[in-house]
């Protein structure tokens, strides 16, 4: 068996695999069905869905966030994810959050960090991690 894609979700990903559309919903349902793949995730991705889901009162959607959670290699050194997002948007460009995103892939080593943002987006200036674009 090839060794398994180390896979970074932006948050867009997740949202459209729990409440996309059904062309938005099947391609980030199948990349979280692959069973090739580690999925790497931060504490900045959680922030991004998780306390929605609560405030909204969004229990199904909640508890599906945290089993995708439950099975993630986190990496939550903020200290170190906040110096190497903060070199990359002085030298690339990307926005702050974005930024957070792709450190924290980056020190996680992915092979990939896939989102919803489309192509042109400052996002794919980064040279840290592969960017992929979920409907591409």
């Amino acid at each position: 068996m090839p060794r398994p894609i180390r896979t970074f979700l932006d948050s867009g990903v997740l949202i459209a695999a729990y409440k996309g559309s059904a062309s938005i919903e099947e391609p980030a349902g199948a990349i979280l069905r692959d069973d090739n793949r580690v999925f790497l995730a931060s504490p900045f991705v959680r922030h991004e869905v998780s306390p929605k889901a609560l405030f909204n009162k969004q229990d199904v959607e909640y508890r599906f966030y945290q089993s995708y959670f439950r099975q993630a290699t986190f990496y939550d050194d903020l200290k170190s994810i906040l110096s190497h997002a903060s070199k990359e948007s002085a030298k690339s460009g990307v926005g702050a959050m974005d930024s957070l995103h792709i450190a924290a892939a980056h020190l996680l080593s992915a092979d990939e960090f896939v989102t919803t943002e489309r192509p042109g987006k400052s996002i794919y200036r980064t040279s840290l991690v592969k960017v992929v674009y979920l409907f591409g």
